[in-house]
């Protein structure tokens, strides 16, 4: 796996991948593909507003033929009729305008709703990489703050935009089939007005762009200090008040930059305002000039009337237009943040002819053959190489089914990076690992996932209930085999101590829990799935002796029957290991057992010199 593959462009300080400016037509013709699924629903919004913007020109032309026709003959049958349909067809209008609306706003949910998932399910597909290097803060702007951001343009902008120019295109004909030339003076300006709305959305777009980028830093900068261990950090050194200065340095910046992206344009809606408002005085002007020089077609009073009356109607959807443009051209900068993750390429993908194991099938045989591996350099502005960036070189061996390996040997050695290999969060840079002798490379991703259980030093648990903690590993799980589960990991009795149960909300990270108490969940969730391989890494190097010896019967439970590759720096907790592999700066120097190795006088005997003579 090379840094190339996967296409990242990351900016500065984990803020996750960023991309130029793109056109903006590109842009929108790729928003517009989330649209497709809904061609029906958009079909009938089109009919509506097609009918709603024909309707709408009803009443000026009636109003037209009330004063031109039905008063100056006198005709009170006449005036009645035409003024009761002024009144129903506004009504029959609310009505197919209530339901365009209704339409219009389920399209928009499900379009943001479509975005949202694609999103979230592109970002589990990438690789540990990616998540090493970006901020978790960051990530969940991307999935909020953004999609939110342009929900407002996807819920209304299409509907508007349509119905606008339904309006414009249909009133302009109407007004041009009234008077041509009073049409041509009422729509001399509007390529200033173009021109105008255009230099107002590139810089709402750019406006957008710092207000969104300020924004996911204002995020992760929560997330880092509002999370448990966050707030245990602060408050272990006293750095409170220096979290809230950072947030509100930030929070201030923010508050400039959400300021100028608001004003930004906005001076075009004033011009527009100021320029419609003179325009009707223009064409009272034309139309009077040509009464007053005796043009013998010069427009009737009921064609002025009539006319002005839609001129207002053109007003408003023009002004709307111009009013989206700006308002579309702000939310490009934020699709553009939203594809960028859309298109980070995955790294580590199913091969096309990878095949799927069951666990009846898999006796459980690792072979790690010849296996060199490099982290890929980090991206550039964010920081040095990792200290252990030569990764391994020429490892090779197996684990036989049913048995322990135990991986030792100092920090930095690569012996979690072995572990890493295993279940595909990295793939090696040569060599093979191997499961009864296929390539993991060539097994699908959830089928070696579902093969292989981890237990680590740093258990994540849900926000949940002890239950649903559980049932992730294993969804159809029954209450029996959840509570076989946790007395294998000796953790039964406990739960009954509680006063919910299985029911008990394990807080944020579990913190409501010990930690010898989240180990021992974590291996109950292990034993729950089931798997033929398991992964320990350090599992027991952070707990006092009592935790570490009650998780240590649950582990030997855990091991029991299972291909075991364990990680730990205290030798005693794998002194029973049917072979142990040391390593050091990525190489194995010795391999064997452990009375074997203490009498080889190398770095195992070292290392056990150290350890048992501190407990001696």
């Amino acid at each position: 796996m090379g840094p190339g593959r996967g296409g990242h462009m990351f900016g500065g300080e984990g803020n996750g991948p960023t991309k130029p400016a793109g056109a903006a037509l590109p842009l929108l013709r790729r928003a517009a593909k989330f649209f497709g699924p809904y061609r029906g629903r958009l079909s009938v919004i089109g009919l509506a507003i097609l009918g709603s913007s024909i309707l709408g020109l009803a009443n000026p032309y009636l109003l037209k033929l009330l004063i031109d026709e039905a008063i100056p003959q006198r005709d009170l049958g006449l005036l009645a009729l035409y003024a009761g349909l002024m009144v129903v067809v506004p009504i029959i209008n609310g009505g197919i305008g209530l339901a365009q609306a209704w339409l219009t706003a389920s399209v928009g949910q499900f379009v943001m709703r479509d975005l949202r998932n694609a999103l979230f399910t592109h970002v589990q597909s990438m690789p540990i990489r990616f998540f090493s290097e970006t901020r978790t803060g960051e990530i969940q702007s991307r999935l909020t703050n953004d999609v939110s951001g342009v929900q407002s343009v996807v819920s209304d902008a299409a509907g508007n935009l349509a119905s606008s120019i339904a309006i414009v295109v249909s009133t302009l004909v109407a007004m041009t089939i009234i008077d041509w030339r009073l049409t041509a003076v009422s729509v001399a300006v509007a390529p200033l007005f173009l021109f105008l709305s255009s230099k107002a959305s590139a810089a709402r777009r750019k406006a957008s762009g710092e207000v969104q980028t300020a924004l996911a830093d204002l995020t992760a900068i929560a997330e880092e200090h509002l999370s448990v261990d966050g707030a245990l950090l602060a408050k272990s050194f006293g750095r409170s008040e220096a979290g809230a200065e950072r947030f509100t340095k930030r929070s201030d910046e923010l508050a400039t930059l959400q300021l100028r992206q608001a004003l930004t344009g906005r001076w075009v809606g004033v011009v527009v305002q100021v320029v419609f408002s003179g325009i009707p005085a223009l064409v009272y002007f034309a139309a009077g000039s040509l009464s007053v020089a005796g043009a013998p077609d010069a427009p009737t009073i009921g064609d002025i009337v009539a006319f002005t009356t839609l001129q207002s109607r053109l007003f408003f959807p023009l002004a709307s237009l111009l009013g989206l443009q700006v308002e579309i051209g702000g939310s490009l900068a934020l699709f553009e943040r939203i594809f960028a993750y859309l298109d980070l390429v995955p790294e580590i993908v199913d091969a096309p002819n990878a095949v799927t194991l069951t666990r009846s099938g898999v006796r459980g045989q690792v072979t790690v053959h010849e296996v060199s591996f490099r982290y890929p350099a980090p991206p550039e502005g964010q920081g040095r190489q990792r200290r252990d960036s030569f990764g391994l070189t020429n490892i090779s061996f197996t684990a036989e089914p049913g048995s322990l390996t135990a991986l030792v040997g100092p920090s930095g050695s690569g012996k979690s990076t072995i572990l890493s290999l295993i279940p595909r969060f990295w793939d090696a840079s040569a060599g093979s690992v191997q499961l009864d002798g296929v390539d993991v490379r060539g097994i699908k991703l959830r089928s070696l996932g579902e093969m292989i259980g981890v237990v680590t030093q740093e258990t994540h648990l849900l926000h949940a209930s002890i239950r649903d903690n559980l049932l992730y590993a294993r969804p159809e799980a029954t209450d029996a085999q959840i509570l076989a589960a946790l007395a294998g990991a000796s953790l039964a009795e406990r739960i009954k101590e509680l006063p919910r149960g299985l029911d008990t909300v394990v807080g944020e990270r579990g913190y409501k829990l010990s930690g010898g108490e989240r180990q021992r969940l974590a291996i109950a969730r292990v034993l729950l799935k089931d798997p033929p391989i398991l992964l320990l890494d350090e599992a027991t190097s952070a707990l006092d002796s009592v935790s570490e010896r009650h998780v240590r019967q649950a582990l030997e439970r855990a091991m029991a029957g299972r291909t075991t590759i364990a990680v730990a720096h205290r030798l005693s907790t794998v002194s029973s290991a049917d072979q142990i592999i040391v390593l050091d700066h990525g190489t194995i120097v010795e391999r064997g057992r452990h009375e074997e190795l203490r009498t080889k006088g190398g770095l195992y005997a070292k290392l056990a010199a150290v350890q048992f003579g501190l407990h001696a």
